[in-house]
């Protein structure tokens, strides 16, 4: 999902540092909001520490491929949302992204606004149709396949449709730019297919390792249902 370097650029850029500030902003007031049911500042530190070296590893060493306008990763948002809360999920992508501009993709770091929006506002849908499509009663480790797809579908979607406005924003609409988006669409919703088989394997293996239950370094959703 990195936009590649001079698709948007100039005064264009702007618009990208404005999405960030904002999407940064919620982002940290969405970890300070939640903090308290999950470990206090401590947890909420632990997790996004963990978070950002999660998504710094995914970035370096898991497969990647330029496609179109940007590239294929396996972010994992839906699973980092499901094991340590959207807080420090949305700060781990936030941190992890910006790590790997700063010491192995320094020409990236212009395009870090439209990157970190592109990362961050899917996370922020995630979060508000888990509220939907999962009812309070059930922990996270009992997702169904139908849950966790409706999750991955939802932040890979949401990547696609970021990538595509930064594209359409930057170059226009010609022939070569909706091909070069299309093209990466349709390779990066495959990730689709695969992500919930992740998430519920994760999640598996969460709900075996009983000295997860209450510890700080996940959220309590994973375990617990909801509070009434």
């Amino acid at each position: 999902m990195h936009i590649e370097p001079g698709i948007v650029d100039g005064a264009k850029l702007t618009l990208s540092y404005a999405t960030a500030i904002a999407s940064l902003g919620y982002a940290a007031k969405m970890a300070i909001t939640n903090r308290q049911d999950n470990g206090g500042i401590t947890g909420l530190l632990n997790r996004s520490v963990l978070t950002t070296a999660l998504v710094f590893s995914f970035f370096q060493i898991l497969p990647h491929y330029p496609v179109g306008v940007s590239e294929v990763h396996f972010i994992l948002g839906s699973t980092l949302f499901l094991l340590f809360g959207a807080g420090p999920a949305a700060l781990g992508l936030a941190g992890g992204l910006l790590l790997q501009g700063v010491f192995f993709a320094p020409a990236d770091l212009p395009q870090y606004g439209m990157n970190v929006t592109t990362l961050l506002v899917p996370l922020f849908a995630v979060a508000m149709l888990a509220k939907k499509v999962i009812p309070a009663k059930t922990a996270y480790v009992d997702l169904s396949y139908g849950q966790a797809l409706a999750l991955s579908t939802a932040y890979q979607g949401g990547v696609v449709a970021w990538v595509a406005f930064w594209a359409f924003y930057g170059q226009g609409f010609g022939a070569a730019n909706l091909a070069s988006v299309s093209t990466f669409g349709a390779t990066y919703m495959l990730v689709v297919l695969m992500e919930p088989l992740v998430d519920l394997a994760i999640l598996a293996g969460a709900k075996t390792v009983s000295g997860l239950k209450g510890h700080q370094i996940v959220q309590a959703r994973l375990h617990t249902a909801a509070a009434a």
